[in-house]
This record gives structure tokens, sequence and C-alpha cells, in this order.
């Protein structure tokens, strides 16, 4: 392929091997992202940053930064979030879809690399705000881009698998952040700002990296069919799939057909389209914007920012000390990054809904456990009593929580945006599922210490209902996704209701109705043109006919014959 450079990877390697060098740069982005996430937990209780941002001083007595303007404080954090990331994640999606996902990635990194350089030489607060705004919105456009890139290259068997071993390297980020800053804070000199600009400056590293080698990194290959490049989509596929049992023909033959069936379908291209859904018939892309969206915003409030602001005050209400509580604290993110671990193996098996259900069931239980042992232990100290036991309970069940969210729902909130919308669409749809989590991260950043101030605990029960809730949102409103080609997943949401039985019903309806949507999807994969009788090759394929998303009358013994999906 003479439009594919020499130093191209997919001209070496292939199949696992080529899966594992895009995982590998698609993790670097994703671990960025956990870095920059991280490294302002520490930034914030820095004596010298506290000084030169004009927020607070450091109480020698306490050995902690006291803050005098929280609003400055949390500010300076919140506008990563908003206008940062929610502007990144618009600016992402819409040249991502236009100029292609490799493009997309190595803009994002330089438009971050400046951020990050403007952050760690930061003089005051309005400085800060600017640097915070612009390294935010970097962010936005890397976490708009990079999981659509990732599920588009990766086999509908093994998605969630490929897009949660990021995520561990996101947590992984967060932990590096986190043993930097404790180690530059046995820096000699106390009162130097090297302690806080270093841990900042760190990021430009992985950035630099990323930004050449994403070059050398083979393309989508659904956007190059969504562009006209057909030649170059079927050679990457080729590489990704393997070239000797039809796989990759029959995957790109369904690509082929979903982009002349979207185009027929739909007329939507703008994000105000895409969020009221103008246009874009039986696609709904309105409810898939709704759903992605809603999954970001309850994904910050089943408890992970409330645990990320009111942990340390569990820890100090345990008696665990100043000095103590950065062990503690390091100690808790790596086993958050180790559960994590644990949706690599599980996503692919059980599945998106089943996993957000053990999530939502175990991370309510320990919500209201931590919640009602925080007390007792606030209780037991104001009558004189033993609070080791208790509040060694409080403590536990903090760890056991972001351990239960690292393995459920860090994961699935950014794969499921990044796996159901329209691949003429595909990149704006996931900036949506970022805006959500913009959203819901900037209303938590803002609103928990205010909520925590007047509730305590008592806010911990309020994640614990919220997470009740989230079972029987998930189980009414979001379809199963798993071992489903992202071709299939305009069949899935073609039913015009919002219910779940009824979307799995009228998929199983076009699954017979449109088996040229669907080959991919079969075990064995041999293309067979029912007509030539020819198997494999580009002359197998079938021929499209009157290719439809309107779903004919239900005949319940004609779907109970055709194919069936497990996790219906």
């Amino acid at each position: 392929m003479d439009n594919i450079a020499s130093y191209n990877v997919a001209r070496k390697f292939e199949k696992r091997a080529l899966l594992i060098l895009v995982n590998a740069v698609a993790g670097l982005s994703i671990f960025f992202f956990g870095y920059d996430q991280g490294v302002m937990g520490g930034v914030n209780g820095n004596r010298s940053y506290a000084h030169i941002m004009g927020f607070g001083y450091f109480d020698e007595q306490s050995g902690i930064v006291n803050v005098q303007k929280p609003l400055l404080q949390g500010g300076i954090i919140a506008v990563y979030y908003l206008p940062g990331t929610l502007f990144g994640a618009f600016l992402g999606g819409w040249f991502g879809d236009r100029y292609g996902r490799i493009k997309t990635i190595a803009v994002a990194s330089l438009w971050a690399i400046v951020g990050a350089t403007l952050q760690c030489s930061a003089q005051n607060a309005k400085w800060m705000f600017c640097a915070r705004t612009l390294n935010g919105i970097g962010t936005g456009i890397l976490n708009a881009i990079t999981p659509v890139w990732a599920t588009e290259t990766a086999s509908h068997t093994s998605r969630g698998q490929f897009v949660s071993i990021e995520f561990t390297l996101n947590i992984f980020g967060v932990v590096v952040a986190y043993w930097i800053e404790y180690g530059t804070s046995f820096y000699s000199q106390v009162n130097s700002s090297f302690i806080w600009r270093f841990p900042i400056a760190f990021q430009i590293v992985p950035l630099i990296f990323l930004f050449f080698v994403v070059w050398a990194m083979p393309e989508s290959p659904r956007w190059l069919v969504k562009v006209g490049r057909e030649e170059e989509a079927r050679f990457i596929l080729g590489r990704l799939r393997g070239e000797g049992d039809g796989a990759a023909e029959a995957e790109f033959q369904d690509i082929h057909n979903i982009v002349e069936l979207e185009r027929k379908t739909s007329s939507q291209n703008s994000y105000l389209a895409m969020f009221f859904g103008w246009g874009s018939g039986k696609l709904h892309t309105g409810r898939r914007v709704q759903l992605v969206v809603w999954l970001q915003i309850l994904q910050e409030w089943i408890g992970i920012a409330g645990i990320t602001i009111y942990g340390p005050t569990i820890f100090t209400i345990a008696g665990v000390s100043a000095s103590s509580r950065l062990w503690v604290s390091g100690l808790n993110d790596i086993t958050y990054m180790f559960a994590t671990l644990i949706c690599v193996f599980t996503l692919d098996r059980i599945g998106r809904r089943w996993t957000l259900y053990w999530g939502s069931v175990g991370q309510g239980i320990c919500m209201f456990c931590a919640g009602g042992l925080a007390r007792a232990t606030i209780n037991a100290k104001a009558s004189g009593g033993n609070t080791a036991g208790v509040g060694g309970g409080a403590i536990f069940f903090v760890f056991l929580f972001t351990a239960i969210f690292g393995a459920t729902w860090l994961t699935v909130p950014w794969l499921y945006p990044a796996e159901i919308f329209p691949l003429e669409v595909r990149a704006r749809g996931n900036a949506w599922g970022v805006v959500g989590w913009s959203i819901g991260n900037g209303w938590t950043v803002l609103l928990l210490p205010t909520i925590f101030a007047h509730l305590n605990e008592k806010t911990l029960y309020l994640f614990g209902a919220v997470n009740a809730a989230t079972i029987v949102i998930v189980w009414a409103l979001y379809p199963e996704t798993n071992q489903r080609t992202l071709e299939e997943m305009d069949l899935v949401f073609a039913s015009d209701s919002i219910w779940n039985w009824d979307a799995e019903r009228n998929f199983k309806i076009l699954k017979e109705q449109n088996p040229e949507l669907v080959r991919a999807a079969q075990r064995g994969n041999s293309v067979v043109d029912p007509e030539a009788g020819v198997k494999g090759g580009r002359q197998g394929s079938l021929v499209p006919r009157n290719l439809s998303l309107e779903a004919k009358e239900y005949d319940p013994e004609k779907v109970e014959a055709g194919v069936k999906h497990d996790d219906v």
C-alpha cells in the first residue's frame, strides 16, 4: 500500500503483535490522563503552591495547608473540566471525524505539552487558570479520540479487555503521580516551588513520546472506509485480523455496508443535531447521547468523587496521623490499580451490564458501611471509647470501594460511548461521553465540599442510594454491547422504544432481515456468496440488498430459529 508510510508498524507486525502495539500507544495516552488527574491532589497541599496561588497558607503546627479561599482553590481545579475538557471533547470529536484518529491524537499531544509547560511555570492564579484550561482542552481531545481508536481496531470479542488494560495504565498514572510527589516532598528546601513544579512538568515526558510514536501507528480502518480510502482499510484490517480465514474481509464488508446504510438513514452531523436526534431517523443518535452523558455523570455520583474528597477525612477520624495518611493514600491507589485488572478478565465474559450491576451492589454496601463506621468512630471518640476497631473498619470500606470501582465502573462508562455510536459520528459521539465526565467532575468538585460541610459522613449514604438507583437505570435503559460488533450497534438502537427489552427484541428481528450486516459477528467468518457459491476473498462477499433498520412484523418462530445472542 503506497499510501501507508514505510515506517508504519502495520507493515512489519500483524494480528496479536500489532494489536499489542496499538494497545500500548493508546494506553500511553490514557496513562497521561490518569497522571494529569492525579498530580493536582498533591500539588494542592503544597505550601509554595498555596502561597503563589494565594488561596491559603501552610500551618506549621498541623502540618497541612490552611485554605482561606476554597472557591479559588476549587476553581483552579474545576476549570480543567469546565470549560477545559468539555470544550476539548467537542473539538476532538469534530477533528477526529474529519481528519482521522492518528492526527487528532498527535495534535492533542502537542496541545497538552503547551498546557503542561504553562502549568509548571505558573507565577500566579490567573496564569494557572489559563494553563489548566488549556491543558484540559488537550486532555479532552485525547479522551474523545483514544477510546474510539482503540475500539475501532480491536476485535469485537476482546474489545472490553483491550480498553480495560488501558485503564489499568490510567490508574498507574495516578499512582506514579502520587509517588513522584511523595518523593519531591523530601526535597531539602521545603519552601521551594520545585516540589510542585517538577511533578507537573513530568507529564511532558510521556506526551512527547506519544506525539512522535503515534505517527507510526495504523489509522482506524473504520475511519478509512468512511472517507473512501477502502484499499488502505482492507490492508490494515488484514494485518489486524490476519488474511487467511476471511475474517478481515467479512468485517470490511460489514463496515462498508453500515456506512452506506447510515448515510441513507441519517442526515445529522452537528453536535446540536446529535443531542436532539434531529435527522437521525432509526439511528436514534439523541438517545445514545443521553445514555453516555448520564452514565459518565452517574460514575461521579456513585461515590468515587466523594471518596477522593472525604477519604482523607475518614483516615483522620480513624486516628491516622498526617504523615501516615500519605502512606495509606498511596497504598489505596496501588490497590485501586491492581483491582482494574479484574475488569480485564471479566468484562468480555460477563458483559457491560453485569459489570455495572455487581459494581453498584458492592459500592453501595461500602458507602453505607463507611458512613456508619465513620459516625461510630466519631461517637466513640466523643465518649472516650476505643476507636481502633470501628476506625479500621471505615478505612477497610474506603479501600474496598475504590477496588470495586476500579474493577467495574471505572472502565465501562469510557468504553460504552466508544462502542455505541454510528461510524459517521463516532468520534463526536464519544466526545459527548467526555462532556458528561466533565460535567460530573466539575459539578462534584464545586458542590461536594459544601455538601460534606453540611452533611459530613451522611453524604456517603446519598452515594449509596445513587448506587441502588443505577441498578434499575442500567437494567431498563442500557442495552448490552458485549460480543457485538460496532456495526451491530445500529441494529441494537434501531428500536423506537427507549426500553432495553424492546431494543433486544427488535435487534433479533433486524439480524434476521439484514444478514449482510452481522457476518463478522458469526463464528467461522467464512464469506459465502449464495449465488456464486464462492468462499473467501472479495468475490465471496454477500451483496447487500435493501438494507433497512425498519423491523418487519415480529415472527417469534423465525427469530428463535435465527442467530441467538447470549447476553439477551
